[in-house]
Formats: C-alpha cells, structure tokens, sequence
C-alpha cells in the first residue's frame, strides 16, 4: 500500500500542469528579448526570477543576478530592492538563514527610501517567517505586527491576506478564539477580492485547521487533503509541503502508514526541488517517526540522511558567511559611521537640553527657596488660624483641579489646528510618499490626543456629576445623536438604524445624556467590522425608559467584562480598524446614568456582537 500512495504521488507531480503561471513564464521569456528599454528589462527579469521559485530556485537565482547587476550600473533602485528581496528567498530556500535574512532585510530598507509600502510590508514578513525558522519566536511576532501596522493604510491591499495567513498559522496561540475565525475570513476576503489561489489555497490550511481544533476533524482532514491535492495540481510546491507535513502529524498517531505516505511525498517534493529547510525538517520527522516504532534500519536511514544535510548545511553557511562579508563590508562600514554621527548629535541635542532644563528647574527651586523663607515667619505667627488656612488649602486644591481642566482646554486648540493642517496636506498627490505617510500619522496621533483630552474634560474626578434637570424628549435626541454620527459610521461602510418610538419624557440633564448615548453608538462603530449595521432603539417598559445600542462586533470576552466600566481600565482593546481607546467612555457613562436614578448594562456574546442597555425613570407622557 504504501508504495502504491508512493508511486501515485511521483505520478501526480510529474504530470500536472499550472496553466496560469507557466503561461506567464513563458510569455515573459518570449518578450525578453523584445524589451528596449533597460529599467522594463530589469523589472521583466525580477518578475521572472520570482515567478520560477516554486520550480526552479537555481534559475532564480540566475534572472536576479542578471536583473541586479544591471541594476546596480544604471542605479536604479527599483530594481536594486527587487533583487534584493529575491535573493533573500533564493537563500531562504537553500536553507542559508543568515544571507536570507541579509538580503530581505537590504530589501526592506530599499523599498522604505523609494516609498514602496506593499513591498515594505511583504519584507517584514519575509524576515519575520525567518526569525520563526531559526525559532526566534518573540523576533517573529513583533515583525509580524509591524508587518500588519505598516499596511493598515494600503490602498492595494492584496498582501495583507498572506501576512494574516502566515502570523494566524505560525502564532495561532496569539489570537483569541473568538478573533481567531474573524481574522480566517478577513484574509479569505482579501484573497477573494483579488482572485489570490495561491493565498485561497493557503487558508484553506488554516480553515481547516481551525475546524480541527475545534472538533471538527473529519471535516478538516478532508479539506486539508483537497488542498493539498490543488497546491500540487497547481505546482504550487512549496506552499503544499506545509500542507503534506501538517497531514502526516495529523495522522502519525491514528494511521502511520498514511502518515508516512504524506511525509515520503513533501520529501519527494523538497528533493526535487531542492528545498533544504523542508528536507532536513521532513527528514527529521521521518527519523523521529521510525525511532518511536523502533524500527531500527529504518530510523539508521534517516539518521544518515540527517547527517548529510547538517554538513552539506554547514559547508553553504561557511560559505556564504564569506560572501555576505565581502559583499556588505563597504555599506555596513558606512552605514555605521553615519549611524555614529547621528547618534552623537542626537546625544548632543540632549545633553544641551537637559543642561538647560536644569538652569531653568534651579533658577525656578532657589526663588521658591526665597520666597519660602520670606513666608515662613509670617506662616508662623498664623498657625492659630488654622482653620482659614484649611479653607484656602482645600480652595487650592480645588484650584489644581481647574488648572488640570485649563491646561486640557488650551492644549485642544493647538492639537486641533495640527490635525486640520495634516487633514488639509495628507491629501495632497503632490507631497512624496514618505511625507503623505508623515502626514498620515500626524492626523491619526493628534486625532488621539484630542479624544484623551475630550474625555479629560468630560471627567469628574471627584466622583459626583452635577444634573441640570430639565423636560427631555428622548426620542428627539437619539434622532439628534444618530444623525450626527451616521456619518462617521460611512467611514467604515457602516450603517446606523434608530426605532425610537418611546412616546414618554424624562427628567434629565440633555446635554449629559447625549454624551451617554454618543459614547455607546462610537463604541459600537470602532468595535464592528467594516460594512455592518448597528441598530438604536428605545421603548417604554412599564415606568422606564429602556434604550438599547447592538453592534455585530466581536463581542466582549468574558475575562475583562467586570473592568470595562472602570476609570483607566486595562481592558481596553484596539477597533477594528486600530482606532485607539482611553478606557473613559464608558465610565463616565455610568457616572451620568447613575446620577440620573438609572442603570447601565451589557448582553455579549463572542463572535455575536454586544449590546448594551440604558434604563431611566419615566417622568411623563410625550
């Protein structure tokens, strides 16, 4: 049997064909020679290099060593970044992870001064899959973030998918389960839109996986095997050796002989094409595997064959280590002197800063000095009037109160005209694309800090919110509320319904309770995907006012649903698009409401959504 599953395999990858990419192989060879101009010659060549690496690493490698050093005589860097990066997965995959990373990382660096955002991002994940090669795992996950925090912002967003693919299938115990799935469908719809089989085929693997872990297994093998089954069909080789490995673990403990026969396949795979970390991997799970049954001669085979590869391993990386050092001895030593320079006028900077940060702190302390000495003596004579003195001092305190409220309020002005500046440049087509990025970040931190300074104002920290009561109408003001934010809503493609037929008046402070009402409907838009709707609705029940605010979000998890109504929570939690939280909203909701003989609470359910509920005594009839 198993040499049956042995031959159908050898079968099946000698005959299969991948239309689409060898088509594209062959119409890029045939124009090859037709190409005048020099920079579409070097960007025809690295298109080329990277559409062979599934089949040919060797040839690879050679159209980027072509497309490189033409590159480097016209200086263009374009396509110097390119090559870069291909030369980093040439490396990758002979298994040589210090050059890999050497060149990924030179590419990453050369797309960031052209602008290249897509690419940027498509390096960081290159070099954070080669940190979880060498099993630097904490290097990998700080990578992949940064691969996700550099490409929120892309307009082309098509890479996105296959960094979503790769962090949730390395690292899937850095998501909950209840984000787990949503983030699956967010790269599927990515990969959707830009009719991505290879990226489709690779979630496929993780979808499957998913309904492994959750019990699911028949379903999920059978989805595994007909992915790999179209990774082959497709020659996407090397995307269906991860697919052929995680079936064999699947099955090594329930059928060894299928499990073999999966193994023994991505080992055909890897010594057809050359894949050395894949080939020393499925080696070693061979090797393991045999040594488990102690089937002697067996696991000797394996244990050969380790042996080979660790020294053919260690011959490529002595090797290469020479080469990397004569190729990066120039730049890196130039790039340590003006990295030197920097640091020193850095240094500089802020060494005279502190200096003069000291003066200014003794000049400020000696004349507090005199000005306390001349104070004592008369403080003296008046410690009889004690109880004056604890009036100014708590009318002190009080004026420290005020001066916090101050400073919030003058601040707002500045950060205002600094986010209605980078509002008006962001835009602008003319600016180069490292300052729009500026811009772009500008805009969004003073936008924060315009929302933390808004809820500072907002807050009263002694605890007691003072009502201003008078006859509310409450269905006019959620209708007031829901048309202010229906437009921030369209910014997420989102949708904001309001069934508020209550017919009844309350006794309340309006302005308080629109900012009750404000808080709960912008919760809801950060925290709901893109394209929902969120539904607004208010009803009389017996002598209250229920209003209830439902979102289709990802829920609230149950191990920080008794913080989020605290001041400062740290069960804040980033919207779906990133947007920042200050961990106020909700407590100075709950403030108002109290003060107001009501009550505040939610129903949530993972995966589900949240709603949350707002209950006021009823003072009338509308």
């Amino acid at each position: 049997m198993k040499k049956l599953v042995a031959l159908f395999s050898s079968m099946l990858l000698l005959s299969v064909v991948c239309y689409g990419q060898i088509d594209d192989i062959k119409n890029l060879q045939k124009q090859l020679p037709l190409i005048k101009d020099s920079l579409r010659y070097v960007d025809a060549l690295n298109k080329l290099a990277l559409l062979l690496y599934e089949n040919n690493v060797d040839s690879t490698f050679a159209y980027t060593q072509r497309a490189r050093n033409i590159a480097e005589r016209l200086q263009y860097d374009k396509g110097k970044a390119e090559s870069a990066n291909n030369l980093g997965i040439v490396y990758d995959m002979k298994g040589d992870l210090e050059l890999a990373l050497r060149y990924y990382n030179d590419g990453y660096n050369r797309f960031k001064a052209i602008g290249d955002t897509a690419n940027m991002v498509q390096s960081i994940m290159n070099i954070a899959m080669v940190y979880n090669e060498k099993g630097m795992d904490k290097k990998a996950v700080n990578s992949f973030k940064n691969a996700l925090e550099t490409g929120r912002r892309l307009s082309r967003d098509s890479i996105m998918s296959l960094v979503w693919y790769n962090y949730l299938i390395l690292y899937p115990g850095n998501f909950q389960k209840d984000s787990l799935t949503f983030y699956i469908s967010k790269a599927k719809k990515i990969g959707e839109k830009y009719k991505d089989r290879r990226v489709l085929l690779a979630i496929e693997q993780l979808t499957a996986d998913n309904y492994i872990k959750n019990g699911q297994r028949d379903k999920g093998l059978a989805l595994l095997q007909q992915a790999a089954y179209d990774a082959i069909k497709n020659k996407l080789f090397y995307l269906s050796l991860d697919i052929l490995i995680d079936l064999g673990d699947l099955f090594a403990q329930t059928d060894s002989a299928q499990a073999v026969s999966y193994y023994k396949q991505g080992l055909y795979i890897t010594q057809l094409k050359d894949y050395k970390v894949y080939t020393e991997s499925i080696t070693k799970k061979l090797y393991n595997f045999y040594t488990a049954r102690k089937d002697t001669a067996k696991a000797f085979f394996y244990s050969q064959q380790l042996v080979m590869l660790h020294e053919e391993r260690d011959k490529v990386e002595n090797n290469s280590g020479i080469d990397f050092i004569a190729y990066a001895l120039k730049d890196q030593q130039l790039e340590a002197a003006q990295g030197r320079s920097r640091y020193e006028l850095r240094f500089l900077f802020l060494a005279v800063f502190i200096c003069a940060l000291m003066v200014v702190i003794l000049v400020i302390l000696w004349r507090n000095w005199k000005k306390l000495r001349k104070t004592s003596d008369a403080l003296r004579l008046q410690f009889e009037q004690s109880e004056s003195t604890m009036e100014a001092l708590d009318l002190m305190n009080k004026d420290y109160s005020r001066l916090i409220k101050i400073v919030a309020h003058d601040l707002r002005n500045p950060i205002s005209a600094i986010s209605t500046i980078s509002g008006m440049l962001h835009p602008d087509e003319n600016l180069p694309a490292d300052m729009k990025e500026l811009m772009g970040l500008v805009q969004v931190s003073s936008k924060n800090s315009l929302d933390l300074i808004n809820e500072l104002l907002e807050t009263d920290f002694d605890q007691r919110q003072k009502i201003k009561t008078e006859i509310i109408n409450p269905d006019e003001l959620l209708q007031q509320c829901v048309s202010l934010l229906s437009f921030r809503a369209q910014d997420k493609g989102q949708q904001l319904t309001l069934n508020s037929n209550a017919q009844v008046k309350i006794k309340g402070d309006a302005e308080k309770l629109w900012r009750v009402i404000n808080n709960l409907v912008i919760n809801a838009i950060k925290f709901s995907p893109e394209g929902s709707t969120i539904h607004i609705e208010s009803k009389r029940v017996d002598d209250k006012l229920l209003i209830s605010v439902n979102d289709a979000g990802l829920g609230i998890p149950e191990d920080i649903r008794n913080k989020i109504f605290d001041p400062f929570t740290s069960a804040r939690r980033m919207g779906t698009q990133g947007e920042q939280p200050f961990g106020l909203g909700l407590y100075i909701s709950k403030q108002i409401i109290e003060a107001h003989n009501g009550r505040i609470w939610f129903e949530s359910a993972p995966g589900k959504g949240t709603t949350f509920y707002v209950e006021l005594p009823v003072s009338m009839p509308a």
